[in-house]
């Protein structure tokens, strides 16, 4: 996509959808399937419109754990082309990643994430039925929020609120691993950075009124992770602290940044930060909002009577092919065998069940077939790359690059690790980049260093994407960061 910068009255607009399904649905995040025993807190999907003479971009966070390419597709057939309203390449939808979202990701749609498919017979809403519904009810919130563009200004800051820390570790041997216990001796070190910046922009309109906040944190929605229920996780703490601050009707568009290798959970020290909530009489969630809360209301006197109202405005879109992480047979032998050992778990959960069907009246009877008929399908993902790696070398991303005045916006398809995020601010000429993660289908694209490591998030069966791409994706992500600011 060509792409021109522009400076005249800034028009911002906002509004906000709820995607709540109306009944139990699949929950996405983890390799068991979850049936949503209950609604926590609604699930939303907030829309900000920023538009100055023929240039905008308008900016979508969902409470959902990835975008997939067909939800993504659908939400821009909605919008149509031409007429009045934006120009649906030019939007742009990016997930919180919670793992208590409605399952969204069709078979086929997320390559690289946990299968979609249960492996048994279920009474809930899943992927094909939601993802037409909130397709819908995203395009109503883009539509909305374009109609209500009026004058406006920007400012934007930073901050600092410790919310995600690095979640994988590394033994002795050189082994790293996703969580599990470190109180071992075979523990040797945390395996790299942490980022506890916080993004914020701030939109007010011409009576210096706020409007809107863009809070972007470098972690996921994952506190909850584990619960049979539908929920936002701390983002719905995080608007309800931040209303309270500053008015019930403020439109609050949360950002996860470069954060395939964090999460908000500990691995070291829980004791002690559990005895700290009891004490404090929080839960993890609402003192997750706490700190974001505090970190938003230090910075917003200090940026208030910086908001431009007549930024420079560029937005640049592509499609770039990323090199697709190289498989050996070694790996697809690896894989096939890690395959068959689930399957034969997974068939024998099935001849219980065909044994003695009174077991389905059980609750949560589903979670160990389908947690075994998942990995078995996750595994067999890899073998079938192998076959196909010599005809398929190279894996589409799209990428978003916005300019606001000094700030920066720029998104990617991924669990992106720190590292990368890293190299990006490092280079980017702007004065503060929010780098916007699972603007996209998802699955990790790990580091280089965490790959020697190995396990989960850095396996094979976890990255169509490696290092080689997601250093690709950086280093192009700077060209054009280069290119807007050398523009007149």
């Amino acid at each position: 996509m060509a792409t021109s910068s522009v400076q005249g009255e800034l028009r911002i607009g906002w509004a906000q959808a709820d995607i709540t399904p109306p009944r139990p649905c699949l929950v996405a995040g983890q390799f068991h399937v979850r049936i949503s025993e209950e609604v926590l807190d609604p699930v939303t999907a907030t829309a900000l419109a920023l538009a100055s003479g023929g240039e905008h971009a308008v900016l979508v966070s969902c409470d959902l754990v990835a975008i997939p390419d067909g939800l993504r597709d659908a939400v821009r057939a909605r919008l149509g082309g031409g007429g009045d309203g934006p120009d649906p390449m030019k939007v742009v939808i990016s997930a919180t990643h919670t793992h208590t979202g409605p399952e969204v990701r069709g078979p086929g749609q997320s390559p690289g994430t946990l299968a979609t498919a249960a492996g048994v017979e279920l009474e809930a809403m899943g992927a094909a039925e939601y993802q037409p519904m909130v397709a819908d009810r995203i395009a109503d919130a883009v539509r909305r929020a374009w109609a209500a563009r009026a004058a406006s200004g920007l400012a934007f800051g930073m901050g600092w609120a410790v919310v995600g820390r690095n979640r994988r570790w590394v033994d002795v041997s050189g082994r790293a691993r996703m969580y599990g216990r470190t109180d071992t001796p075979l523990f040797s070190h945390i395996e790299g950075y942490e980022d506890h910046s916080l993004g914020l922009a701030a939109t007010v309109d011409t009576a210096g009124r706020l409007t809107g906040l863009v809070v972007n944190v470098p972690c996921s929605a994952q506190v909850s992770e584990h619960a049979f229920a539908v929920s936002a996780d701390y983002w719905h703490e995080t608007r309800q602290e931040l209303r309270r601050r500053f008015g019930g009707d403020l439109f609050v568009l949360g950002q996860c940044s470069a954060a395939g290798d964090q999460s908000p959970h500990l691995i070291y020290d829980r004791r002690a930060a559990e005895r700290m909530l009891d004490l404090k009489g929080r839960t993890a969630r609402q003192d997750i909002a706490r700190r974001i809360a505090d970190a938003v209301e230090e910075v917003l006197p200090f940026i208030a009577a910086t908001a431009d109202r007549a930024p420079v405005l560029a937005h640049h879109a592509e499609t770039i092919a990323l090199p697709a992480s190289a498989l050996t047979q070694a790996d697809a032998d690896a894989a096939v065998a890690e395959a068959e050992k689930d399957r034969l778990r997974y068939e024998d959960e099935m001849r219980k069940l065909r044994a003695d069907p009174s077991l389905k009246d059980r609750p949560r009877w589903y979670q160990a077939p389908s947690g075994f008929y998942r990995r078995m399908k996750w595994q067999q993902a890899v073998a079938e790359r192998f076959q196909r790696q010599e005809e398929q070398a190279s894996v589409p991303a799209e990428l978003h690059v916005v300019r606001a005045g000094d700030l920066a916006v720029a998104t990617n398809p991924f669990e992106y690790y720190l590292d990368f995020g890293t190299y990006i601010k490092a280079r980017s000429p702007a004065v503060q980049t929010l780098l916007v993660q699972l603007a996209g289908a998802g699955s990790y694209c790990p580091s280089r260093r965490s790959l020697a490591g190995g396990g989960y998030g850095s396996l094979p069966a976890s990255n169509p994407v490696g290092p080689e791409g997601g250093r690709q994706l950086a280093e192009r992500t700077v060209e054009v960061l280069l290119r807007l600011w050398s523009q007149p």
